[in-house]
Parts: structure tokens; C-alpha cells; sequence
């Protein structure tokens, strides 16, 4: 009866999830390029009122013409420039707009602008400038080089960063799970039933996660799309790796191996679904961010990992099943074989750190201590040439463009201010520290408004810059508290600020929600604030370590805005996964066996699965570094390394000699006395049986 209740089961999960991948389509979402920008932020304001003003549907990417050998340009090649800048404004289907062409004072680079629609975005935006491209490079001479750079190419080369991304990171996942799975299982076959299984309902949660955001009114971008596939690939072999390993011990003791995988199921079932909990839950706080794309990977990321969880615990157990004990092979397993629990490497780790807890813990911490002083000479904060891990035409365009051209000539700040106050407006903008000129850019006599172009003495996001940017919106705004000021620079300051702000309010709603999560699953006033205190100083080790490897090793200029949190997210959720799998299990053995012994039975249990499961997630989260940004390569690296750290360190030492430290109070008030089965309850009763031999 309860093997086709199974059965049921799984085919229903399969059929709705079939309707479900027929009926949404989940939108384009790997099409849509990353939105950093929350809407109600003053570039946002100013990007929105731009579209008042004659050409404000506009956005200019720029053509940077020079000489292959650095010489200084030709009339002829100044010809060229300019029919390169007509080919391009023909295929953008935009007449003869914009300023002739440019020269450099050093004659060395030519200029010029050409207006694009700036609603474009993702594909269609990487399709166009693919076009203006080849527009601008189509018959020129071959000592001369076209590069297409400004904005609109920023947002292109990133959109084409996650070109075929989905596909590639597929692949490179699924490679590396089945690899690691052969080797944890050392059987030809058995890798092959929760890869399919997690294959699918990666499929299905792309989907669902994409459908759900955009429901919510979201924006799902191939940024979280990315993220979402590794975290339901991650999260979802480490499901599996659980209720296989609590399945195979099973078999040990149970004849009929239907017997055993129910028992399999209903033991580590609590666990997966605490830990599924706790990670949606975490997850889910990135609602309160600023940033669009970090709020829409919370809502798309959570709902993937439900999917996850239910084909693992709905559809692996039946396939599992319906193969018996030979789905080991060659490895079965044989009734009466001797438990993980009493032998094995890790039970003689446990076993060792167990005898000298207090050094064991006070070495692990103050290394773990140590590694987070890497924070303190990681910078934070990438410009917009500073986002590619690999060359980009935008960036290389923007090189040659700073090395003979005025910063800020070719993508200056806007003001916005209604017009009946310009004359006071402009001159708080040239009274700005930092401005090198002002031009009015027009005015829209329907909504009252006057707009201007100001150049800044300052490299692109940079932090001088950004101290210009807010100077200046603090000169106009004591005009005029309406007047806004937007632009690149301006939008990157906006970024920054909300990636910090997001730190602020979502890190703290993570810790909360995994300390109260704990707080129901173990029923304990100790052991969850131990579990988090230990579980925040392993990420903020990670953060330190992979900060410093990112900067120093790796050669990345800084962390990007939004890697900080990110990987605090991932190490947090993810890095209780593996507390939940060994503290529940340390519950179950320590009535009978005590604190100290519940403990290092826990470790010896779960330490196979726990190492096979950190491995696999660690690389897991690697694989991101196939795609360009260096942002995705930062969070792979940080979550990766802080992975082996909680695997290695944190639930295999630290947290078994702290238990061990602390005693029986660790679990206070749920198993409270624990009777002669507690350690002290053992302890005092060998005590009473030697006072009365004696």
C-alpha cells in the first residue's frame, strides 16, 4: 500500500510538472540583463523625466575610431570615421542625429555619438549593438579600429556574457555532479537516479522560479537564472546524498530494502525539509532589498528549491526503490554490516576531538578568526569597466577613449530641474567642486523642465566621482528640492548605495530567521545561538579569504557591490544545511548515548555524506566562473572555499568540541536529565556503583 501511494505521488509531482513547463513559458528571463538600480532611486527619477524632453527615448552609444599603430590620424581617416558614423546611424534607423565627428587633441582618436532606443535591454539590446558593430567596421581601412562603447555596449556585453548561459551552465553542472556522484557512490549506475531526478526538476524550477518572480511583478535576469539552476543543482544533491546515505544504513539492518527506504525517508525526512525550510526562508528576507535583481532572485531562487526538495522527497525515493539493494552495485549493502556510527575515518575523528575539545576549539576559531581579517583590505565596489572577467569591446573601447579624451566628455551627468529656477540651477552647478563644465541639453515645455550636461574631473565610479555626484545633487536640490541628477556615475552611486543598504537590513533578517528556524527544530535555548555564532564567524572567514584570493590572487581590482551579501546568503543558508544533517542526528543518538557519544556518533554517521555533499556543492558553485563576470566568479570562489570550511572545520571540529565542551545544558530544556543515558547520568552512576562495590 505505501509503495503505490509512492508511486502516486511521484507521478502526480511528474504530471503537474509537465502541465506546468507546457503552460508557462517563464518569460525570457535569461534575455534580461541584471537591474541593480531600485526604481525609486533619483537616476531612476531622472532616466524617467529624460523621456519628457526631445530624444529623451534615447541613449547614445559612442564610435572610437584609431590607428592600429598608435599614429596620429589621417584626413583620410577621419573621412572613414565619418562614414563609419553614417553606416552606423543608417542601421540604427536614426537619420542624421548627433554632433559630427570629434578628433582628440592629440590626434590620435576620432569621436562620435550615435542615439539608440534606450528601452532596449538583454538580447535585443546585444542584437542591435552586434549590428551598429558591424556597421561601423564594414569597409574601413585596415590599419584603422572601430571600437562601440558608452552604455548601451555596457549593457550589451553583459547581456551577451549570459548568452547560451543556461545551456553551459547545465552542462558543466550535470558533468561535475555525475562525477563527484561516481566517486561518493563507486557504482556505475547509481549516480545516474538522482542526477536525472535533480536534472528535471532544475528544468521544472527554472520555469516555476521565473514564472513566480514575474507574477510578483519582478524582473528575473540571466544573472539569477544562473544562480537559481546552480543553488536547485546544489541544494537538491545534497537532498539526495542525505536520504541515500540514511537509505544505504538502513539496508544494513533491514532484510526487505522497502522497509528500509521508508525508514530512510521518514529519518532523514524531517532533516530535509528543516533544511529546505531554512534556506527558502533565508532566501525569501531578499524581498526587503533595494535592488531589483536581488529581490528577484530571493522569490526565484526559493521557489526552484522547493521544487527541489519535493522531487526528492516525492519522486527519488519510488526510482530507488523499484531498483532495490542492486542499484549499489558493485558496493550492496549486507544485512548486519558493522554501522558507520561505531567505525570509519570520521569516527575516529570525532573520536579525537572529542578527547582534547577545548584546544580543538580554541585552535579552529582562532584560525577561523584570523582569516577574517582579509575583510580588512578587501576593497568593495567594481566600476563599469571593471565587471568582465574576460576582454569586452565595451571596456577596451572606453580605454582608448580615456586615454585621449576628457573623463566624463563622452558620458556626462544630467540635471534636471524645472525651469523656472535654471538660471540658479546652473550656477550651483558650476559653483560644484568637481565639475569641469555645463551646457544646457534643452528643455520640455510641457512638463516645465530644463536639462543639463555636466562633465566631471573624475574616472568613471570612481569614489571621487561618486563624491562629485553628491555634491552636486546637494548644490541643485538647495535650488531647487525637485531637481535630480542622473547618468552613469550617478546610477552607480545609486547601485552602491542600495547594495549597501541591502547588507544592512538583509543580513540581519537572514541570522534572524536561521536562528529562529533552529530555535523550532531543536527545541533548545543553547544550542542554536552556539550553531549561528559559529556558522556567522565561519562566513565572515570565507568573505575574508575568498576577498583576499579575489584581490590578490585572482587579480580582481575589488568585490563587486553585491558579492558581499550574496555569499553571506549562500554560506548561511547553505552552510546550516550540514548543521541541520548533523544535529538532528547528534538528537536522535544522544538519549541514548549521551552528549559526548551522540556527538561523535552524529559525525561518524554523517560524515561521509556531509564531505560528499560539501565537495559537491563547493563545485558546484565553481562552475559559475564559466560565465565573464567577474561577479558570479567572486561568489563561486567565496561560497566555494567557505563550503570546504563549514565541511571540514566547522561541522566535523568546531561544533562536535563545542557540544562536547558544553555538555548535556547544550540541549536544554528538549532533553532535559537524559537519566543514567546522559553523560553525567553515566558518569554519576559508575561513581554510585564504585561507592558500593568499595
Amino acid at each position: 500500500m505505501a509503495r503505490r501511494l509512492s508511486w502516486a505521488l511521484a507521478l502526480v509531482v511528474i504530471a503537474v510538472s509537465v502541465a506546468l513547463m507546457g503552460l508557462l513559458s517563464g518569460g525570457d528571463s535569461a534575455e534580461q540583463s541584471p537591474v541593480a538600480v531600485p526604481p525609486g532611486a533619483e537616476s531612476a527619477r531622472a532616466d524617467a523625466l529624460r523621456a519628457e524632453f526631445p530624444g529623451g527615448d534615447r541613449a547614445p552609444v559612442i564610435l572610437v575610431i584609431s590607428r592600429d599603430d598608435g599614429a596620429a590620424l589621417t584626413p583620410a581617416d577621419i573621412d572613414a570615421a565619418d562614414l563609419s558614423r553614417q553606416r552606423m546611424l543608417a542601421a540604427a534607423d536614426a537619420g542624421d542625429a548627433g554632433p559630427p565627428v570629434q578628433v582628440s587633441d592629440d590626434r590620435r582618436a576620432a569621436v562620435a555619438t550615435v542615439p539608440l532606443q534606450a528601452d532596449l535591454s538583454g538580447f535585443a539590446l546585444s542584437d542591435t549593438v552586434t549590428e551598429l558593430r558591424t556597421a561601423a567596421s564594414e569597409e574601413l581601412p585596415g590599419d584603422l579600429r572601430a571600437e562601440v562603447t558608452g552604455g548601451p555596449a555596457f549593457g550589451a556585453d553583459i547581456a551577451d556574457s549570459f548568452s547560451g548561459a543556461n545551456v553551459t551552465l547545465l552542462i558543466v553542472t550535470a558533468t561535475v555532479v555525475a562525477l563527484l556522484l561516481i566517486i561518493t557512490y563507486r557504482s556505475p549506475v547509481l549516480w545516474l537516479v538522482p542526477l536525472l531526478v535533480i536534472g528535471f526538476a532544475d528544468r521544472v524550477a527554472a520555469v516555476v522560479g521565473a514564472a513566480v518572480a514575474e507574477a510578483m511583478g519582478m524582473t528575473p535576469d540571466g544573472s539569477t537564472s544562473g544562480i537559481t539552476s546552480v543553488l536547485v543543482f546544489g541544494a537538491g544533491t545534497n537532498y539526495a546524498l542525505l536520504l541515500i546515505s540514511r537509505y544505504r544504513e538502513e539496508l544494513g539492518r533491514n532484510d526487505a530494502h522497502q522497509d528500509a527506504l521508508q525508514t530512510a525517508v521518514r529519518r532523514a525526512g524531517p532533516a530535509i525539509l528543516a533544511s529546505n525550510a531554512t534556506v527558502v526562508l533565508a532566501l525569501l528576507t531578499l524581498v526587503f532589498a533595494e535592488s531589483p535583481s536581488t529581490r528577484s532572485l530571493g522569490v526565484q531562487a526559493a521557489s526552484g528549491l522547493v521544487v527541489a526538495a519535493v522531487f526528492v522527497l516525492l519522486v527519488l525515493p519510488p526510482l530507488l526503490g523499484l531498483f532495490g539493494r542492486r542499484l549499489f552495485w558493485p558496493f550492496i549493502p549486507q544485512v548486519g554490516a558493522r554501522a558507520l556510527t561505531d567505525s570509519g575515518v570520521w569516527h575516529r575523528v570525532a573520536s579525537a576531538v572529542a578527547r582534547r575539545p577545548a584546544r580543538v576549539a580554541a585552535v579552529s576559531i582562532g584560525a577561523l578568526a584570523l582569516l577574517c581579517t582579509g575583510l580588512l583590505s578587501t576593497p568593495i565596489g567594481l566600476s563599469q569597466t571593471e565587471q568582465f572577467r574576460v576582454q569586452a569591446e565595451s571596456v577596451s573601447g572606453y580605454d582608448t577613449l580615456a586615454a585621449h579624451f576628457p573623463s566624463g566628455l563622452t558620458d556626462p551627468a544630467v540635471v534636471i530641474a524645472p525651469t523656472d529656477r535654471a538660471p540658479d540651477v546652473q550656477r550651483a552647478i558650476d559653483g560644484t567642486p568637481g565639475v569641469v563644465s555645463v551646457r544646457p541639453a534643452g528643455t520640455a515645455p510641457g512638463a516645465g523642465l530644463s536639462q543639463w550636461s555636466v562633465v566631471l574631473d573624475a574616472e568613471p565610479a570612481s569614489d571621487e566621482a561618486f563624491d562629485t555626484i553628491e555634491a552636486l545633487r546637494d548644490s541643485v536640490q538647495q535650488v531647487d528640492a525637485d531637481a535630480v541628477v542622473g547618468g552613469s556615475d550617478a546610477k552607480a552611486r545609486d547601485a552602491a548605495a542600495a547594495a549597501g543598504r541591502d547588507r544592512a537590513v538583509v543580513i540581519p533578517a537572514i541570522l534572524t530567521v536561521v536562528l529562529l528556524v533552529l530555535y523550532v527544530l531543536l527545541r533548545s535555548a543553547l544550542a542554536p545561538l552556539v550553531l549561528v555564532a559559529v556558522t556567522v564567524l565561519s562566513a565572515l572567514a570565507a568573505l575574508g579569504l575568498g576577498g583576499w584570493a579575489s584581490v590578490h590572487v585572482f587579480g580582481f581590482p575589488a568585490l563587486d557591490n553585491t558579492a558581499p551579501l550574496f555569499a553571506f546568503l549562500f554560506l548561511v543558508a547553505l552552510g546550516v544545511d550540514y548543521t541541520i544533517f548533523l544535529v538532528t542526528r547528534a538528537r536522535e543518538e544522544t538519549p541514548e548515548h549521551g552528549t559526548r557519544d551522540g556527538i561523535v556518533r552524529a559525525v561518524s554517521a554523517t560524515g561521509v555524506v556531509i564531505t560528499s555533499a560539501g565537495i559537491v556543492l563547493a563545485a558546484v558553485f565553481c562552475v559559475l566562473g564559466v560565465l565573464p563576470l567577474i561577479v558570479l566568479t567572486q561568489v563561486g570562489i567565496i561560497v566555494g572555499l567557505g563550503i570546504l570550511l563549514d565541511t571540514f572545520v566547522v561541522r566535523t571540529v568546531i561544533i562536535p568540541a563545542l557540544f562536547t565542551l558544553i555538555g548535556p545544558r547544550i540541549w536544554w530544556p528538549a532533553l532535559q536529565g537524559g537519566g543514567d543515558k546522559s553523560d553525567e547520568g553515566r558518569h554519576v552512576g559508575r561513581h554510585r556503583a564504585g561507592a558500593a562495590s568499595g
